[in-house]
């Protein structure tokens, strides 16, 4: 028998950075990238975001996790997700989705965010648009591979409530990367996203290169997407998020 040809061995984040990016798939990004804008999304851009949406879930069955042990379970239910928001509001980064699940729902039927405010009914219509809630069954083979990387399983109910923050946070940061090449930087949110109360505004390493863009207004960049995610987080889950990222993205072509 003909001995078969050793494969040449892959370089870049196909092998370094794949197990850092995964389980989001660049595919899956652009995907929902597509959904919110029409601008082109470059490959190290779809990485970034990959792996900013890796950092969050993974914060988040962090602490769940966290809470099943405390109650000597294994499994992960949706109280142990109502744990983790409470005990780290960092990762509270997807308000949209309680509206749609029912884990913050009470026994009279009223739907409550995490900080016990009364959330409003959805509205009832067809759009034209995908929208994060209804692509959330996109992230479940993902979740279902992030969770086996951290030796945790979890319910059916709290499995979905990872499907719909993973599409509804990573929906938000398209839309945040697409503003960002429109206005050109975050110049305009810096006082919001970036700063706190009593200081004067001010972007600071590692933001500084953030907060003015260059290049054309019809491709969302890697900067672009670190940028989106200082909008979207904050404190020490913003600065993991960003350092992640760019381990994830050192070797990734720009196109």
């Amino acid at each position: 028998m003909t001995a078969q040809p050793a494969r040449p061995e892959r370089t870049g984040p196909e092998t370094a950075s794949a197990m850092d990016v995964a389980p989001f798939a660049p595919s899956l990004v652009k995907a929902v990238f597509r959904d919110v804008t029409p601008m082109h999304v470059s490959r190290s851009a779809a990485w970034a975001a990959a792996s900013v949406t890796r950092t969050v879930l993974t914060e988040i069955i962090t602490g769940a996790k966290e809470a099943a042990a405390e109650a000597a379970r294994k499994k992960l239910t949706p109280g142990d997700l109502l744990s983790a928001i409470g005990r780290n509001v960092e990762v509270d980064v997807a308000n949209t989705w309680y509206g749609h699940s029912p884990t913050f729902k009470d026994e009279t039927g009223v739907l409550y965010d995490a900080e016990g405010v009364v959330v409003p009914s959805p509205e009832r219509g067809r759009s034209r648009r995908p929208s994060a809630v209804a692509g959330a069954h996109r992230f479940e083979a993902g979740v279902k591979r992030l969770l086996r990387s951290q030796g945790a399983t979890a319910v059916p109910v709290m499995l979905r409530d990872l499907d719909g923050i993973a599409s509804v946070f990573l929906t938000n940061l398209a839309r945040d990367a697409a503003m960002v090449v429109r206005e050109g930087g975050i110049k305009r949110f810096g006082t919001v996203a970036l700063g706190t109360s009593g200081e004067p505004p001010s972007f600071g390493s590692p933001f500084q290169d953030l907060s003015v863009r260059s290049g054309d207004r019809r491709t969302i960049g890697r900067d672009d997407v670190l940028a989106a995610a200082t909008i979207q987080l904050f404190g020490d889950i913003r600065q993991r998020a960003l350092s992640d990222a760019r381990e994830a993205t050192r070797n990734t072509p720009a196109g």
